[in-house]
């Protein structure tokens, strides 16, 4: 133990190779990062597992991402015990979640060093499990909705809005936000999910496997949507664009090479077209989400807690692409 009550060691959960899956991962011992002029140094309380950390560790970025032994994660929520010399935001003792560097990483762990520029404040009366289900997941399904031109201010008069994979993380929060832009909103998930969605706001759901969830044909005779929000990675474009209005358009969170090519095919249409998402939304973004949270506009979807020593078990959840909602491990 250092001066002042700072641990010198900590546990973490990292991996050494490509591939592997939840056996891959193994606790060790290192060192408690050091914190630079403008970062903090968090004590994790609770961080959400997403679908790029797995797929980094099955090589989504080889062999560029990431450097062995990695230890993974973005997404984190705890409290600051240390502050660095140009920090002014921020205080020893204040409650925070943060975004980590995508190079990085390092949120499986019971202490991380997060720069200033990407860490908010917690609100009081927000769980660190449900802050920490907001970063990547949150963000990506606001910068989806505003892709739309949607505002959430209650201005809007509204369109007509699909979103696939509503059960997921990014979908849970997709809905929520679609409804605060007073969109009509039809949905697809599994069975088991139906009464979720509706109660998240959704006005109509849609069981992928029936014959009307297969081909995002409503029950009601809407056939036609003026913005698709495809979270899925299976659908194609080609099933889309029969569905879509006459100036509709996809916006893609997870695409696939044939919407990869449909992105580029319509990318100067007037009418139908494709556009991806790219996450690009930051800290103001995420202080956002949190004031919607504070007030009772928009909650995490928790599919499962698991304590860090079963970390193994999160990760293998989130594979398993079953999760409904987000998969969190807590410290």
């Amino acid at each position: 133990m250092a001066d002042g009550g700072k641990p010198t060691t900590m546990r973490a959960v990292q991996y050494s190779g490509y591939g592997g899956g939840a056996d891959a991962l193994k606790f060790v011992e290192i060192p408690v990062p050091s914190v630079k002029k403008d970062s903090v140094l968090i004590r994790v309380e609770a961080a959400s597992l997403n679908q790029a950390d797995w797929r980094i560790q099955n090589g989504f970025m080889r062999p560029f991402h990431p450097k062995f032994p990695f230890v993974p994660v973005t997404d984190v929520s705890g409290e600051i015990i240390e502050v660095g010399s140009a920090v002014r935001e921020f205080k020893v003792g204040d409650k925070v979640v943060s975004k980590l560097n995508f190079w990085r990483a390092g949120g499986l762990a019971e202490y991380v060093a997060a720069p200033e520029s990407d860490t908010v404040s917690r609100p009081a009366g927000i769980s660190a499990a449900d802050a920490a289900g907001l970063p990547i997941a949150g963000l990506t399904a606001l910068q989806a909705i505003q892709s739309t031109g949607t505002k959430l201010d209650g201005s809007d008069n509204g369109a007509d809005v699909l979103i696939t994979a509503a059960s997921s993380g990014v979908g849970t929060y997709a809905v929520q936000l679609a409804k605060l832009g007073n969109h009509r909103v039809t949905a697809t998930c599994g069975t088991r999910n139906l009464d979720l969605i509706a109660s998240l706001g959704a006005d109509e759901v849609l069981d992928y496997t029936s014959p009307e969830g297969a081909t995002l044909t409503s029950s009601t005779g809407k056939n036609k949507y003026d913005f698709i929000v495809n979270i899925s990675d299976k659908n194609k474009w080609s099933a889309f664009k029969p569905r879509l209005s006459d100036r509709g358009r996809v916006v893609d969170v997870s695409p696939n090479l044939s919407n990869f090519l449909a992105s580029v095919m319509t990318l100067f249409s007037w009418r139908k077209r494709l556009s991806l998402v790219v996450l690009t939304l930051g800290k103001k973004d995420l202080g956002f989400l949190l004031e919607l949270m504070r007030d009772g506009k928009l909650k995490t979807v928790v599919d499962s807690r698991h304590s860090f020593e079963k970390a193994a078990e999160a990760w293998a959840r989130s594979m398993s692409g079953h999760a409904t909602g987000k998969v969190i491990v807590e410290m």
